[in-house]
């Protein structure tokens, strides 16, 4: 199978913290030989800068995710600003806007994606977007935004209407073990109605595992369960899938070509 990059995982994860060395080989045994880490709350920026730099071909972001809204403070956006000054992230993110929460303060997450959207803008930078029955609002924000960005809507889970919407205003849509499940009929024929050319692939390891691993940590290496299920729904060779991502990956986050 040809060289991936997996677009989404949190390989900063305390899940991976006893054995990231062997993640690592079994993930590039497997073919992923790049991968992106989108962040989560301030706090772990700088482990995931210094995983970027310890592992060959992995990439750094920095964000506020909108699942830990409670955490994330003013200054944070200030020190965000600072970080991407500093630091060679290659996306804003992990962002966005979450409704599944309970409880969550809505009005705050909407200010910190507005603020991540414009700090992107600012610095040229793509977006890691996070839209969890929220899909509407997210392109609603993107849209109402002074500055026109790109990016990706991480585990797409929208209609076919609403990704054609966030297509045209040049996003793209990532998936993952999601869609591996027998019970996944609306996002399989989802999958098989988009372009491959606006779709990504990624695992979100630790989380979101395949059917066959369900209720299991999640690996980078089981990205290949992604690559053959959209092989299968779109009837294309899976060498089809993984140049299709990866082109756009490169493109997007401006990756430089694969030693």
């Amino acid at each position: 199978m040809a060289k991936i990059i997996d677009t989404h995982i949190h390989f900063d994860d305390d899940r991976f913290d006893h054995d990231r060395d062997d993640v690592y080989a079994k993930a590039v045994a497997a073919g992923v030989t790049e991968m992106i880490i989108p962040a989560t709350t301030q706090a772990r920026w700088s482990k995931i800068v210094s995983i970027s730099k310890q592992y060959n071909n992995v990439f750094a972001t920095a964000g506020l995710h909108p699942a830990y809204i409670d955490q994330h403070t003013n200054q944070h956006l200030d020190l965000l600003e600072a970080a991407l000054q500093t630091t060679d992230c290659v996306a804003v993110g992990e962002c966005g806007l979450d409704k599944f929460i309970k409880d969550t303060n809505y009005k705050k997450q909407h200010r910190f994606f507005v603020a991540q959207i414009e700090l992107a803008a600012r610095f040229k930078l793509p977006l890691i977007i996070h839209a969890r029955k929220a899909v509407e609002d997210v392109t609603l924000t993107v849209k109402s935004a002074t500055a026109n960005t790109t990016g990706v809507i991480h585990s797409y889970n929208g209609s076919l209407q609403q990704a054609q919407q966030l297509i045209d205003l040049g996003y793209l849509l990532s998936f993952g073990g999601a869609i591996t499940y027998d019970r996944a009929h609306r996002l399989k024929k989802l999958i098989k109605s988009l372009p491959i050319s606006a779709m990504m692939i990624e695992t979100d390891a630790p989380d979101q595992p395949g059917q066959s691993r369900s209720g299991q940590r999640n690996e980078p290496a089981y990205i290949t369960e992604v690559v053959q299920q959209i092989s299968a729904i779109k009837d294309i060779s899976p060498s089809s899938v993984i140049e299709a991502s990866n082109a756009n990956a490169r493109q997007l986050f401006k990756l430089p070509e694969a030693v």
